[in-house]
C-alpha cells in the first residue's frame, strides 16, 4: 500500500471588493444631509430615505461582505456607519411618530461626540491604508465635532460651517469609492488614492 502526499489546496476569495459600495453609500448620503446642514433645503424625505436605504442598508451589506473577505477594518467601519445612518433616521422619525420624546440638544451633542471619538480612533487604522481614506476619516472626525459645537452653542453659523465641511467629507468618500472602481476596471491608476508603503 503506497502512501499519498496530502495536497494543499489554496482557497481563493473571488468576492468582489465591497469598499466602493460602502464609500459611495456613505459619501452620497453625507453630501445630501450636509447640503441641508449648510442651509440649502429643509430636512425632508429624500434625506431620510437615503439614510435608510443607501447610507444605512447598503453600508451594512458592504460591511458583511468585508467580513467574508477577512477585513476587520472594513467590517467595523461600514457596518458601524450603516447603523449610524439608521439610528440617526430613528432619532428624527421616532418622535414624529409619537414613540418617544424628541432628542434634546445636549443628548444629540453626546450622540455626535461618541461618533466623533469612534471616527477619530478608526482614523489611526487608515494610517496603514491610503491617503484618500485618511482624508475621509480626518474630515469626518472634524465634521462630527463641528456638529457637536453647533448643538452645544446653538449657533446656526457653526452648523452651516459643518454643512460645507461635510460636503467636502462626503465628496472625498465618493472620490475614493469611484477611484477603487475605475482603477480596478482599467487595471491601472486612473484616480490616485495614495497608497501608504508599510514596512
Amino acid at each position: 500500500m503506497t502512501e499519498t502526499t496530502p495536497q494543499i489546496v489554496a482557497v481563493v476569495n473571488e468576492t468582489a471588493n465591497p469598499a466602493p459600495l460602502g464609500l459611495c453609500a456613505f459619501g452620497m448620503t453625507t453630501v445630501l444631509l450636509n447640503i441641508h446642514n449648510a442651509g440649502f433645503f429643509e430636512m425632508n424625505s429624500m434625506i431620510l430615505a437615503m439614510g435608510i436605504f443607501y447610507g444605512g442598508l447598503a453600508q451594512v451589506i458592504a460591511g458583511i461582505i468585508e467580513a467574508k473577505k477577512n477585513n476587520t477594518f472594513g467590517l467595523t467601519a461600514f457596518t458601524s456607519y450603516g447603523f449610524f445612518w439608521l439610528s440617526l433616521v430613528g432619532l428624527l422619525v421616532m418622535p414624529k411618530l409619537g414613540w418617544v420624546a424628541p432628542t434634546s440638544a445636549g443628548a444629540m451633542a453626546a450622540y455626535l461626540a461618541v461618533w466623533g471619538v469612534f471616527t477619530f480612533l478608526l482614523f489611526f487604522g487608515t494610517l496603514r491604508l491610503n491617503r484618500a481614506l485618511q482624508f475621509v476619516f480626518a474630515s469626518l472626525t472634524i465634521l462630527f465635532f463641528l456638529l457637536v459645537a453647533g448643538k452645544v452653542t446653538g449657533n446656526p453659523a457653526i452648523e452651516h460651517l459643518a454643512g460645507y465641511e461635510g460636503i467636502i467629507c462626503g465628496a472625498s468618500a465618493i472620490y475614493t469609492g469611484i477611484a477603487n472602481v475605475l482603477n480596478e476596471v482599467y487595471g491601472r491608476v486612473v484616480l490616485p488614492i495614495g497608497p501608504v508603503k508599510t514596512a
